[in-house]
C-alpha cells in the first residue's frame, strides 16, 4: 500500500496518478473539507492528524511500502517522519519546499527528497523534447521516467532484455493501454506499445528515453 499523507496539491496530484496506474493509495489529511472534497475521488481516504503518533500507527503501517510525506508545515513533516521510520515503513518519500529542508528531512531519514517546482520544470522541459512521456527527478540526480518501451525488449522479458545491466536503469513497472500498472519482475514479457517506468541517474534515465 502507498501512503499519502497531505493532500494538498502535490499530495493529491501523487495520489490520484498512483490510484489511476493500479496502486493501492490511502490518502490522509488532517483538514475535514479535503478529506470530504476527495472522498469520491480516492477509493481510501481518511481524516487524521499524521503527527500524532498512535494514530497514524493505527492504520496499519505494517502493510504500507511506500509512504509519501506531502505537508507544507515543517514541524508537521518532521514528526511525521519520524513516525514513519521508527515503525519501519521501508521506503519515505518527502516534500521539501527549499534545499534546507530537504536536507532535514534527508538527515532524520527520509529516503527520497522531491522538489515540486523544480520537479515541475524538469517534468515539463522532457515531456516538450519528446523522449518521455513522464518525468520526476529527485536529489542527487536520481530520476523516474515513464516512456515507451525500445524495440530490442519487444516479446522478451526483462531478465532476457538486460535493460539493467546494458542500461544502468531500473525497470520499476510497466503500463500497457487498458491494463492496470504491473509490477516488474525478472519474468515480466514487454510487449510492443508498453509503457516502462524506469529509475536510475538522471544521466541513465534520459540516456535510456533517448532509444525508447
Amino acid at each position: 500500500m502507498v501512503l499519502v499523507l497531505g493532500l494538498g496539491r502535490f499530495g493529491i496530484a501523487c495520489a490520484r496518478r498512483l490510484q489511476e496506474l493500479g496502486m493501492d493509495v490511502l490518502g490522509v489529511d488532517a483538514d475535514l473539507d479535503l478529506v470530504n472534497r476527495y472522498a469520491d475521488t480516492l477509493r481510501h481516504v481518511v481524516r487524521m492528524d499524521s503527527t500524532d503518533a498512535d494514530a497514524l500507527r493505527q492504520l496499519g503501517l505494517e502493510n504500507v511500502g511506500i509512504a509519501i510525506v506531502s505537508m507544507a508545515h515543517l514541524e508537521s513533516s518532521i514528526i511525521t517522519l519520524l513516525t514513519l521510520k521508527e515503525e519501519g515503513v521501508p521506503e519515505v518519500w518527502a516534500k521539501a519546499s527549499s534545499r534546507k529542508h530537504g536536507e532535514l528531512l534527508k538527515r532524520i531519514g527520509a529516503d527520497h527528497i522531491v522538489y515540486p517546482e523544480r520537479s515541475a520544470g524538469e517534468r515539463v522541459a522532457h515531456t516538450v523534447a519528446g523522449h518521455m512521456i513522464d518525468y520526476f527527478e529527485f536529489e542527487d540526480g536520481f530520476a523516474m521516467a515513464r516512456t515507451l518501451a525500445p524495440s530490442f525488449a519487444w516479446g522478451r522479458s526483462l531478465a532476457e532484455s538486460a535493460i539493467r545491466t546494458r542500461h544502468d536503469v531500473t525497470v520499476v513497472g510497466l503500463k500497457r493501454p487498458g491494463e492496470d500498472f504491473i509490477y516488474a519482475m525478472p519474468e515480466t514479457v514487454v510487449l510492443e506499445g508498453d509503457q516502462l517506468i524506469v529509475s536510475g541517474s538522471k544521466r541513465d534515465v534520459e540516456r535510456f528515453a533517448r532509444i525508447s
